[in-house]
């Protein structure tokens, strides 16, 4: 009890009590998200589709709270499921979420990506009970120059791929709904809804059995003690732990309900350069923690454009919003490939414990959501 309400002051205590829509809560950041909301004492409802991997995170969490397991694309069905919820705050995570997939099926990637949003703002915009709604898109919203410095939340939105585009675009409709619908100037007259969007990085942590995707790609042949083929060990990320975004986003999402309009904007979340790392040197950091993951490079270039540089930056999350990351790059590997280890090795889950470590390691370097 004394830890739940410990738990319940995080984030200035606003979550506590709180009603929060979550969407992609069977997801791997989602699943994270709706753990930690939950923890602090928040009503958590759930609108998402099956989980796409197994195992899940989701599913070895066994999460209790209301959800649907149903399409963004069903307008009539989101919709009356956000109305009987009543939520005040929204988190807009599901997606489909892999570059490579979207050059498969462009037209699924598109209509849930840029649809899905829409649907998301006119579900929320039929029900009065919503006070915030943050918008995940992604790093690849930018249009990638591959450029040596970070991306600024003012560049311009582009995306080479359909994944891409489609983040590019979710990002577009975010600005038109504000201006059109819940304008700043009109906040607190004729609507009373703040609209935010954030932009992470390669995010990393366990749980994560998505295909295509480095990190799980390594652990998934650890644990049956096979070698991973690597592509384009020279793609530079900027990877970070799941934690540090969600911390990000549930600080705006504070702002936000306490009905800040300044903080209604697009947000990078970013880890510090020192963790803008190429994919070679993270399979070597992974494989010092874990002895079993074994690597190949492969020889065949993918027939896909991917970007070779990709940067975010944070400087106005630092400086405005007050927000850092915790874990620097050697704890942030620690703490994701030791997750697979003790699943793998010893059937056990170590989410809340991470949760519970990061919650008192940002209290140690004093940050303003950790109290």
């Amino acid at each position: 009890m004394e830890d739940m309400e410990r738990l319940g002051s995080l984030f200035g205590g606003i979550y506590k009590g709180r009603k929060v829509l979550l969407t992609g809560h069977t997801g791997f950041k989602g699943s994270w998200l709706g753990l930690w909301l939950k923890m602090m004492g928040a009503d958590v409802y759930g609108y998402a589709l099956e989980p796409v991997s197994n195992p899940s995170h989701y599913g070895l969490l066994h999460s209790e709270m209301e959800e649907l397991k149903a399409d963004l694309r069903d307008l009539d069905k989101l919709k009356a499921f956000v109305n009987r919820v009543q939520p005040e705050i929204v988190f807009h995570l599901a997606a489909q979420a892999l570059v490579r997939a979207s050059y498969d099926d462009p037209v699924g990637t598109i209509s849930t990506n840029v649809m899905g949003t829409l649907h998301v703002f006119e579900a929320c915009r039929a029900t009065d009970s919503v006070k915030t709604i943050i918008n995940v898109t992604s790093d690849k919203c930018y249009e990638n120059e591959d450029w040596i410095w970070g991306y600024r939340e003012n560049d311009r939105m582009g995306g080479y791929d359909p994944y891409s585009a489609s983040k590019g675009m979710s990002e577009l409709l975010t600005a038109s709904y504000r201006n059109s619908y819940f304008n700043l100037k009109e906040y607190g007259k004729s609507h009373h809804v703040l609209l935010g969007s954030v932009r992470a990085g390669n995010v990393i942590g366990g749980g994560d059995w998505a295909q295509d995707r480095l990190i799980p790609d390594m652990v998934k042949a650890a644990g049956s003690g096979s070698v991973v083929e690597i592509r384009n060990p020279m793609a530079t990320r900027p990877w970070q732990h799941v934690l540090e975004p969600l911390s990000g986003y549930l600080m705006l999402g504070w702002k936000l309900l306490e009905g800040k309009k300044e903080f209604a904007d697009g947000w990078n979340f970013g880890p510090e350069m020192g963790s803008n790392l190429s994919v070679g040197e993270i399979t070597t950091l992974s494989k010092n923690v874990w002895d079993a993951i074994k690597i190949s490079i492969g020889n065949n270039k993918s027939e896909h454009h991917e970007a070779n540089l990709l940067m975010l930056d944070c400087s106005k999350a630092n400086k405005i919003l007050k927000w850092k990351p915790v874990w620097k790059i050697e704890v942030t590997i620690q703490k994701t490939i030791g997750w697979y280890m003790a699943y793998y090795n010893e059937n056990k889950l170590n989410t809340v414990a991470d949760i519970l470590v990061f919650i008192e390691d940002a209290k140690t370097l004093k940050m303003q959501w950790a109290g």
